[in-house]
C-alpha cells in the first residue's frame, strides 16, 4: 500500500503548480480576450478571465507525472493502464470545457465531449464493477452495462460540479472538502484490505484536492479568475473516477468494520453523501426545469447559492454556508468509518439545526425580510417592482454588497 505521505506530496505539488500557473493563465486570458463579460444575468462590472481550468489542468498534469516517477506509487502504474486512461479522458473533457469557455459550444457538443471522455475511461478499464444499495444488496455489472454506467456516472458528476460553479470559490471549496473526505475514506478502506493497494481512486481524489487548494486563493471572492467549464468538467471527471473505482470495487463491509447499522450504507452511497451539496443542487435543478418544461441546459437563478443570496446572505457568507454543509456531511460519513462505531446522531443533528437557524435567522436575512415587507412569521417572494440583490449594482464601501460583484450564472 502506498504511503500516505506520498499522496500528500502529490497533492502539494498539484496545489503549488496550480497556484503559480493561475496568474500566468489569467494574464494570457486577458491578452487573448478569454474573459467572461457582464450581461443581463450578472451584476459584476468587470470582465473576468474564465479559463482558470487551464491552470488546474497544468497542475493536474505535472503532479500526475511526478506521481508516475515516485517509486512508492509504482504499484498504481505498473502493468496498469488506468492512469493513462484517466489522463487521456481528462485531456478530452478539459478540451471540451476549454473550447466552450473561449468559443461557446452547444449543449449537445459538450455532452458529446463528455461521453467521449467516458469512452476513453471504459477503453482503459476505468469502470465500476459493482455497486451495493443500502438494504437491497449488491448488483454486479455485466460487460454490457459497465460502459453505460461509467458514462452516466461521469455525466452526472461533471454536471453537478458545473451547476454549482455559480459563486466565487464555491465549486473549488466544495470539491476540495468532499474530495479530501473521500481520500480519507478510501485510505481507510485500503488499510483494511477492502480495496486493492493498486486502486487509483485515492490518487485522483488527492489530485482534485490539490488543484482546488491551489486555485482557491485566486478564485475566492473577490475572484480574479474563474475556473470556467474547463475546470468544472475536469473536477467532475476526477471525482467520477475516484468514487467509481473505490465505491464500485470495495468489498462488502462487515459489522466489525462499521458497526451494526452503518455497514448498510454501501460504498457507492457514501460518496453521494459526501458530495451531497452539488448532487442535491443538480437534483433540484432537474425537477425545477422539468416542472417548468424548460430545457435542462437553460440557465436560471434557482440554485442553492442563489437562494441564499436572495435570503439576504452576502456572497462570501453564502459560499461559507455551503462549504460548512459539505464539511458536516463529510464528518457524518467519516466518523463511524474512522472510529468503528455507530454514529452518535445527536451532535450532528445539533450542528445541522444550528446551521439551519443561522441560515434563516441571521440579522441580514431578517433585515432583507423587512426591506421586502415580509411579515415576521414567514418568507415571501420580493415585490417584483422593487430592486433585488441581483438587479442592483454593488454599493461602494460595503463588504457584503461588494462581494456580490461577481455573482454569475455560469452553468451553460
Amino acid at each position: 500500500m502506498p504511503d500516505v505521505g506520498s499522496y500528500f506530496l502529490i497533492g502539494l505539488i498539484a496545489a503549488v503548480v496550480t497556484f503559480v500557473a493561475t496568474p500566468v493563465v489569467g494574464a494570457l486570458a486577458r491578452r487573448f480576450g478569454w474573459v467572461y463579460l457582464p450581461n443581463e444575468r450578472t451584476v459584476h462590472k468587470q470582465p473576468l478571465p474564465d479559463v482558470g481550468g487551464l491552470a488546474m489542468f497544468i497542475g493536474f498534469g505535472v503532479a500526475l507525472a511526478v506521481a508516475w516517477a515516485i517509486g512508492d506509487l509504482q504499484p498504481l502504474f505498473a502493468s496498469n493502464s488506468e492512469p493513462l486512461g484517466v489522463a487521456i479522458a481528462a485531456a478530452i473533457i478539459f478540451a471540451t470545457g476549454f473550447l466552450d469557455d473561449v468559443r461557446e459550444l452547444s449543449a449537445p457538443a459538450k455532452v458529446f465531449g463528455t461521453v467521449l471522455a467516458g469512452i476513453a475511461l471504459v477503453y482503459f478499464g476505468v469502470v465500476m464493477d459493482a455497486f451495493r444499495l443500502p438494504y437491497f444488496g449488491e448488483f454486479i455489472l455485466g460487460a454490457d452495462f459497465k460502459p453505460l454506467v461509467t458514462v452516466l456516472w461521469l455525466l452526472g458528476m461533471s454536471q453537478a460540479i458545473n451547476l454549482i460553479d455559480g459563486l466565487d470559490g464555491l465549486a473549488a471549496g466544495v470539491v476540495a472538502i468532499g474530495a479530501f473526505a473521500f481520500f480519507l475514506y478510501s485510505q481507510e478502506l485500503a488499510g483494511r484490505d477492502l480495496i486493492l493497494s493498486s486502486n487509483v481512486g485515492p490518487l485522483f481524489a488527492i489530485l482534485a484536492v490539490g488543484v482546488c487548494v491551489g486555485f482557491l486563493p485566486h478564485n475566492f471572492n473577490p475572484a480574479r479568475i474563474m475556473m470556467g467549464d474547463g475546470g468544472a468538467l475536469l473536477l467532475g471527471l476526477l471525482l467520477a473516477v475516484s468514487t467509481s473505482v473505490v465505491g464500485g470495487r470495495a468489498d462488502s463491509f462487515d459489522t466489525e468494520f462499521v458497526g451494526t447499522t452503518y455497514f448498510l450504507l454501501a460504498p457507492i452511497a457514501i460518496p453521494l453523501l459526501i458530495l451531497g451539496v452539488p448532487i442535491l443542487d443538480t437534483a433540484f435543478a432537474i425537477v425545477r426545469r422539468a416542472t417548468s418544461r424548460s430545457s435542462l441546459a437553460t440557465a436560471d437563478k434557482g440554485h442553492l447559492h442563489h437562494r441564499l443570496i436572495n435570503l439576504g446572505h452576502g456572497h462570501r457568507r453564502s459560499v461559507l454556508i455551503l462549504w460548512t454543509w459539505t464539511a458536516l456531511l463529510s464528518a457524518f460519513v467519516l466518523y463511524p468509518i474512522l472510529t468503528d462505531q455507530n454514529p452518535s446522531y445527536l451532535p450532528f443533528g445539533i450542528a445541522a439545526l444550528g446551521m439551519v437557524l443561522y441560515t434563516i435567522l441571521h440579522p441580514s436575512v431578517i433585515a432583507q425580510r423587512r426591506r421586502n415587507g415580509t411579515p415576521p412569521g414567514g418568507i415571501e417572494r420580493p415585490d417584483p417592482n422593487q430592486p433585488t440583490l441581483f438587479d442592483t449594482a454593488s454599493e461602494p464601501g460595503t463588504p457584503e454588497s461588494a462581494s456580490l460583484s461577481t455573482v454569475r450564472d455560469d452553468e451553460g
